[in-house]
């Protein structure tokens, strides 16, 4: 361990501090923007939402995908809702309090508290922006916004688009950026990977990408670049991710010296359609929003085969319900999970070798009727339909927890600056608001804050407090390095011509994760788990088949760098988890918990973000930023 780091707090309390910081941060005039070329990586919600605001206040912004339209990025996945601290008549502060309080409890007191709070504060305006772009939010009969519960919370404020908020909110960010690619101030970029970050005098200064469609490798110079390129939970090979979704920008950024937090802290999302088959590439989640009116069972005899029909309600375990009297099947995410994991272990569970238990709408039909349920979640339902061959409508849903969300992710400071000068990084490729557990809704709500609000005048501050000295010739000469760094690892990957698949290597270590690192962990497992993904790794260096074929579209290239990228990642993911000797929200050592069976944090000697510096052929180095809370003091997390 080296030193702590210093995250640029505001001075003073929390209370307001983002809004007085703007007043008083320097900012450039709309005639010199334009003499600035910025950078931004990912499509989604955080990278489309950046780009148009950095555009519309005048900046040069090249926007680069790894999808041939910012319109296929992961963000649109996302289903039930985001959430916001605003009132149905008026925004009050109690409203504030709340969504702060509940995210920083919510990520078990391992969030920063400034961060989590500056998030409530703004969260009104994102919601103000989204409808002023014709985001189709639900409404109530007399037009209000509706509103629904997620897990976590005891109130309801998750603004929702039916079961397709995501989409709904990605496509407004999109035509905001597209009206500034018609006007020429967004260069758009699609099909390409970045491989590489250009450094100059220790600033971060554009970018190396492959081109996918014809394999050539491409520069780009700026004076910023801005990661928005979400998370890393295919580590796992089976997750609720996009296939797409990788994690080579981000950690090409920590090789050259970015900071990696908490890495351990990976989110597994308790309402997930179970794998269907051995040959499954990924998986489908079913929306938190169902646990509004689903009601999660098991049978309460072991073995109990029977069509859940047939199954009379005194031989039911409604076990949230009867666990958690206050918030029932609406706990945090990470507390179903394990409990579902559990009932599950113990031979209780239903569906193909007892991986699943029931979510059932029968209730809130006979309450509410079915086409009230149908208009609330039909999407859902019909997705569900469409891929199980059942009916959720008349037949309970099965369910099982699955990787989801990273809360991990390269540190940044208060302003989003990442220990490389020049380094912006957004969204669910930072570390900043979520803690050991991210509070359900709160996905999108942390894109759109960082992409409308926090970066566009944390880039603006620092640019216009910076001068450059790099001369031409030592730009060219970096740039000539970054790309001689992505043609060797292309080339080192591309002359093994072994016998197999990368597919097969990525499985085999989403296996090893899951197991080792999955919902619980332990000493011996991380260690064996260590062990086994060296070995791994060794093998895939070894006998990797991936076609020599570099000059035109070559997806196994593609999955080969991002796999090569992903064992070094699980390694580091590993080491966290074995340094961090308590359990907190997602981590959970099974050598730290209470009689309950709950998590036992240990706040003396691991309240902190823990944030790894990379090393060349040595171990990785620790450092720490220290948590303090002024507001939400520290407690027992408890939703009995």
């Amino acid at each position: 361990m080296r030193h702590l780091l210093d995250p640029c707090l505001p001075t003073g309390t929390f209370e307001g501090a983002w809004e007085r910081q703007q007043k008083t941060l320097p900012s450039l005039t709309c005639q010199m923007r334009q003499e600035w070329k910025i950078i931004v990586v990912g499509g989604g919600l955080a990278g489309s939402s950046v780009a148009a605001t950095l555009a519309e206040q005048g900046f040069q912004v090249r926007l680069i995908t790894f999808h041939d339209s910012p319109r296929r990025a992961h963000s649109v996945a996302a289903q039930g809702g985001i959430n916001a601290a605003k009132s149905m008549k008026r925004d009050d502060r109690e409203g504030i309090n709340q969504l702060f309080k509940d995210t920083v409890r919510g990520g078990d007191f391992r969030a920063r508290e400034a961060s989590c709070l500056r998030l409530a504060e703004i969260s009104s305006s994102i919601i103000d922006q989204c409808v002023a772009q014709g985001v189709p939010f639900a409404r109530e009969y007399d037009g209000t916004l509706a509103t629904r519960r997620f897990g976590g919370a005891l109130i309801s404020r998750t603004f929702y688009a039916r079961g397709q908020t995501g989409q709904q909110l990605l496509y407004g960010a999109y035509q905001a950026l597209m009206r500034q690619v018609a006007n020429k101030t967004v260069e758009l970029l699609p099909r390409r990977d970045v491989l590489e970050l250009v450094k100059v005098q220790g600033l971060i200064r554009g970018v190396v990408s492959r081109n996918l469609l014809n394999g050539k490798l491409e520069v780009y110079r700026a004076h910023a670049v801005l990661l928005a390129t979400g998370g890393y939970s295919n580590v796992y090979f089976l997750s609720t991710n996009s296939i797409k979704s990788n994690a080579s920008a981000i950690w090409r950024a920590h090789r050259q010296g970015a900071f990696f937090a908490n890495p351990s802290f990976t989110q597994i999302h308790p309402t997930c359609i179970p794998a269907g088959d051995v040959y499954q590439s990924k998986l489908t989640l079913m929306s938190e929003s169902l646990r509004n009116d689903g009601r999660i069972w098991l049978p309460r005899q072991l073995g109990d085969e029977r069509n859940p029909s047939q199954i009379p309600e005194s031989q039911r375990d409604y076990f949230l319900e009867r666990l958690y009297p206050r918030y029932g099947n609406l706990v945090p995410r990470d507390v179903a999970s394990r409990r579902i994991k559990a009932f599950c272990d113990a031979g209780l569970g239903v569906g193909n070798e007892g991986r699943s238990v029931y979510l059932d709408l029968r209730d809130a039909i006979r309450m509410k009727g079915i086409e009230e349920i149908k208009a609330k979640y039909g999407n859902l339902t019909e997705m569900y339909q469409r891929i199980v061959g059942e009916d959720p409508l008349s037949m309970p849903m099965r369910i099982y927890p699955a990787p989801h969300y990273s809360m991990g992710g390269l540190w940044v400071d208060y302003n989003l600056m990442s220990t490389l000068p020049g380094l912006f990084v957004l969204g669910e490729a930072n570390c900043t608001v979520h803690g050991a557990n991210r509070l359900g809704a709160n996905a999108l709500l942390q894109c759109l804050t960082d992409g409308y609000c926090i970066a566009p005048s944390s880039i603006n501050a620092w640019l216009a407090a910076k001068t450059f000295s790099a001369s031409q010739l030592e730009i060219d000469e970096a740039c000539n390095d970054a790309v001689l760094c992505a043609r060797r690892r292309i080339d080192d990957l591309i002359k093994v011509q072994g016998k197999t698949p990368v597919d097969v290597f990525h499985r085999k270590l989403g296996e090893i994760m899951i197991d080792k690192c999955g919902i619980s962990r332990n000493q011996s497992g991380l260690e064996e788990g260590l062990r086994q993904i060296k070995a791994l790794q060794y093998e895939f260096h070894q006998d990797v088949r991936i076609s020599p074929e570099v000059s035109c579209p070559n997806p196994e290239l593609e999955k080969g760098l991002r796999v090569a990228d992903f064992f070094e990642l699980a390694q580091l993911m590993l080491t966290d988890a074995l340094s961090r000797e308590e359990s907190c929200g997602a981590h959970f050592r099974e050598e730290y918990q209470t009689i309950e069976g709950e998590a036992m944090r240990d706040d003396e000697r691991f309240s902190h973000i823990a944030a790894w510096e990379y090393v060349s052929n040595s171990k990785s180095i620790k450092h720490l930023e220290k948590l303090s809370f002024k507001d939400c003091k520290p407690n027992k997390r408890s939703y009995k």
